[in-house]
C-alpha cells in the first residue's frame, strides 16, 4: 500500500496550495490519517491530522491557514493550505494509520505505517 501525494509546487508568500493523497487498498477513515513535512535541515513534524471520528488537530504553526479534508467519496485527502509563508517550505508527506489513536498521538506520527515519498511546496518571492 504506497499513499501518492500530489499537488505541490512553487508559490508566493502569501499563496494558497491544495495537496491531495490517494492510496489503493486503504479504507479512509478506519484510522487516522494526516499530512506530516520535513524542512531542510529540520526533523518531521506533523502538521495536521484527520481520526475516524472526524476530529482534527492541527501543529500551532499552521491552525487558521491550513484545513485537511477527506474527499466526499472517502478516497481521498486533503490538506489546503493557505497565507503561505516562507517558513511553510518543506517536502510535505501523506500518512495513513492502522491502529486505533488519540490526535494528539496521531500528529506526533503514532500508528502511521504508511507514508507517501512526499511533494515539495516551496514557498518564495
Amino acid at each position: 500500500l504506497h499513499p501518492e501525494e500530489s499537488g505541490g509546487g512553487s508559490v508566493q508568500p502569501g499563496g494558497s496550495v491544495s495537496l491531495s493523497c490517494v492510496a489503493s487498498g486503504y479504507n479512509f477513515g478506519s484510522y487516522c490519517m494526516g499530512w506530516f513535512r520535513q524542512a531542510p535541515g529540520k526533523a518531521r513534524e506533523g502538521v495536521a491530522v484527520l481520526n475516524s471520528d472526524d476530529s482534527t488537530m492541527y501543529a500551532d504553526a499552521v491552525e487558521g491557514r491550513f484545513t485537511i479534508s477527506k474527499g466526499n467519496a472517502g478516497k481521498t485527502l486533503f490538506l489546503h493550505m493557505h497565507s503561505l509563508e516562507p517558513e511553510d517550505t518543506a517536502m510535505y508527506y501523506c500518512a495513513l494509520g492502522v491502529v486505533s489513536v488519540t490526535r494528539q498521538q496521531c500528529l506526533l506520527g503514532y500508528g502511521m505505517d504508511y507514508w507517501g515519498e512526499g511533494t515539495l511546496v516551496n514557498v518564495s518571492y
